[in-house]
């Protein structure tokens, strides 16, 4: 069994990525609502992969990949945006970022997210 965290605080699409995630039934979710809130998940529960929103109320997407990565340099940590700028997907992958996917096509998530777990 694997874990998924998804930070997004749009519960909407923390639904919309839950729904989709959960096609593999090997995976169990767990959700944060805002980067700080992320971190403390993260540190409790230290999941397999990370799904982590760009733009969040209390730290930034970016912010928290920065921080989760220094609890964990192997953590698997794959952005969202509605925005998906190649500067912004540029600076997410610099930063340690496996993936980028665009919200709320969220293309290819399935497949990237089984890449991404361990084997």
């Amino acid at each position: 069994m694997y874990s998924v965290l998804i930070v997004d605080d749009s519960f909407f699409m923390r639904t919309w990525i839950k729904k989709i995630i959960l096609k593999n039934k090997n995976i169990i979710t767990a959700e944060a609502e805002n980067g700080l809130e992320a971190i403390l998940q993260y540190r409790k529960l230290k999941p397999d992969l990370v799904l982590l929103d760009y733009n969040m109320p209390e730290l930034s997407g970016l912010e928290v990949l920065t921080r989760i990565l220094k609890i964990n340099p192997d953590a698997k940590i794959i952005m969202c945006s509605a925005l998906g700028t190649s500067f912004m997907i540029e600076e997410c992958l610099l930063a340690g970022a496996v993936d980028f996917v665009t919200k709320p096509q969220f293309k290819n998530l399935s497949e990237i997210i089984n890449q991404n777990l361990p084997t």
